[in-house]
């Protein structure tokens, strides 16, 4: 039971067709062998950049594929739609090139996109600390002006890629001040002043590597330094606006497949001498379901729409995120309710799904901080 869509061209169309058919090949036959042991699908990610999938938002200049969000949103809602753990992969590489592509210089951005953005080069985002998740201006982790550029110091924490990534898009404090004290640095993977941790073992996405990095003295040149010095704050909350259209899309993803299968189950599965999905207790359950999948796919599609008109759209990504990431938590619990005993086996993935979609209530800011976020913007209103 594909997604019905509507999208703007018959380009887009045959884009996340391509997608879909890419996705199918490369992704769907391997997802249980690695998440059952955590393996790093980095290949794949490889195969998705050369078929221009990680590329789409960002400008043709720099070999992106020139696409509205609307788009690219939809492109990877098919690819959580297979398998999650790349899909928040492909949105956290996007999330990393965002400060590059927006703020950084022509240099910058000629030594480095193009190789980002077609996937010979994995990106990962580093704003978290241990003690400053939800709250970014409280971040420890510094950066020590010097006569060539910066030495770094602290530990950063949940950094999906750690030690995947060739490229660490990081913010650290380079002075006191509350909100003018942070930067945007680009740093290499290759860098013998990093160290990373071993990774999280996490209860979802466990194909995806998750680790703290600390910076033991790490000398980051001038040249990579991304923006003005003290403007990392405002670079990190503009990207972070983007990054939750990201996981919104594929918590719809991810949602749309759970109740996919349910429904598929429900129709086999016989009880009562007919199928489950024709007792109206159950038919009723699978019809909230594909009522919140919906309702996310259309809240998520209406800020994309809003970000492509050059609209403010802040707001309505977060209430995105907090209605995409939360429906998806209850269509997944619904899904193994529906294959009732088999749902609660690893014979069937819907477990998997419920797992999954917990941490996307949490990461780009917990769906508490999104609900801040939106109060705050009506008492401006």
């Amino acid at each position: 039971m594909p997604a019905e869509r509507q999208l703007p061209s018959s380009e887009a169309k045959e884009l996340v067709e391509l997608a879909a058919t890419i996705c199918d090949r490369e992704l769907a036959p391997i997802v249980v062998e690695y998440e059952a042991e955590s393996r790093f699908p980095r290949k794949e990610f490889a195969v998705l950049g050369q078929a221009g999938l990680l590329s789409l938002p960002y400008p043709e200049r720099f070999g992106g594929g020139e696409q509205p969000y609307e788009v690219y949103l939809q492109v990877l809602e098919e690819i959580s739609y297979r398998w999650s753990a790349v899909a928040v992969g492909v949105s956290v590489h996007a999330l990393s090139c965002y400060p590059l592509a927006t703020f950084g210089t022509p240099a910058q951005q000629e030594e480095l996109l193009p190789r980002l953005l077609s996937g010979d080069l994995l990106g990962a985002y580093c704003l978290s600390e241990a003690h400053a998740g939800s709250d970014p201006a409280a971040m420890r982790v510094t950066a020590t002006p010097t006569d060539s550029g910066y030495v770094l110091n602290g530990t950063k924490a949940w950094v999906t890629h750690g030690g995947a990534a060739d490229f660490y898009t990081v913010f650290a404090r380079t002075s006191q001040d509350t909100r003018g004290g942070i930067s945007c640095f680009l740093v290499d993977a290759d860098n013998p002043a990093i160290r990373f941790h071993p990774p999280e073992k996490k209860m979802g996405l466990t194909a995806s590597p998750t680790t703290q990095i600390s910076f033991d003295d790490t000398p980051v040149p001038a040249s990579r330094l991304v923006g003005e010095r003290g403007q990392g704050l405002s670079i990190a909350l503009s990207a972070l606006d983007s990054g939750r259209l990201g996981i919104a899309a594929t918590a719809v993803g991810l949602a749309q497949r759970a109740l996919d299968d349910a429904v598929a189950y429900a129709k086999e599965r016989q009880a009562f001498g007919k199928s489950i999905i024709d007792h109206q207790g159950l038919g009723f359950l699978l019809a909230d379901m594909a009522a919140a999948v919906e309702s996310a796919r259309a809240t998520t599609l209406a800020a994309a729409r809003r970000r492509d008109a050059g609209l403010p759209y802040g707001r309505a990504a977060s209430i995105a995120k907090l209605v995409a990431t939360d429906a998806a938590m209850k269509v997944t619990e619904d899904a193994v309710q529906v294959l009732g005993g088999a749902g609660y086996t690893k014979d069937f993935p819907v477990e998997r799904y419920m797992r999954e979609a917990k941490v996307m209530q949490i990461f780009e800011g917990t769906n508490q901080i999104q609900r801040l976020v939106i109060s705050r913007h009506l008492a401006r209103s």
